[in-house]
């Protein structure tokens, strides 16, 4: 349930490399500046713009001037950085992208397809491909006592080894506007989440989360002969 496998299309995102070897997204933060730097460096100059300080964008990307950009970064072709975003470093953000209006993302990896689109806060995350965060939706990465993260899964619980881990979203999934995300929230693949909601822990695919008690499965149409 937890594992890259089941959550990411690794075919949807630059990084694909980043996850080799690995069993659980989250492993993917350890050394994730240096792994995006070196990406860097190998990507063709006719396609990618070198804009210093280790930031690397598509020469078709959108960047509005008051966005901020630090590195080590790298945005893929066709994506756009919309006004007043802040994008503190460690970061890539996949093919046709959107990074919206105050939202603020760091170490954390976009897939393609990936909408952050207004006012947003992405920390510590893994977003795969065509998910979606709706107004006003956050990633919680940092518990309150600062203790390290843990992830649950029913009668499974994973010692992270991390103090700092927002969300895995796997693709497709649909957060609703103002949503808090809590630590180590992992959501499966083609999951709607109510607006308002507050999510912990992991939540199965396929499924409508309406609230920490109310999660049920999708009702998918008959298959026609």
């Amino acid at each position: 349930m937890l594992e890259i496998s089941e959550l990411l299309e690794l075919n949807e995102t630059i990084a694909k490399d980043f996850f080799e070897d690995l069993t659980y997204p989250w492993e993917v933060f350890e050394g994730l500046e240096e792994k995006i730097i070196q990406l860097g460096k190998s990507l063709p100059g006719e396609i990618y713009e070198y804009r210093g300080d280790n930031i690397w964008v598509a020469k078709s990307v959108k960047v509005a001037p008051t966005a901020a950009l630090n590195g080590p970064l790298i945005i893929d072709e066709e994506a756009e950085v919309r006004h007043c975003a802040f994008i503190r470093g460690a970061a890539i953000i996949g093919k046709k992208c959107v990074v919206g209006n105050s939202t603020e993302l760091k170490s954390s990896i976009l897939f393609n397809c990936v909408q952050t689109p207004h006012y947003n806060y992405v920390g510590n995350s893994v977003l795969s491909y065509k998910s979606h965060m709706g107004a006003g939706s956050i990633t919680s990465n940092l518990k309150s006592d600062k203790s390290l993260v843990t992830i649950k899964a029913g009668s499974e619980k994973i010692d992270t080894g991390l103090k700092k881990l927002g969300a895995i979203l796997g693709s497709y999934v649909e957060v609703g506007c103002n949503s808090v995300m809590n630590p180590g929230t992992v959501i499966g693949s083609h999951t709607n989440v109510y607006p308002l909601s507050m999510v912990r822990g992991y939540i199965p695919a396929n499924s409508i989360y309406k609230n920490a008690g109310e999660i049920v499965l999708k009702q998918l149409p008959d298959s026609e002969d």
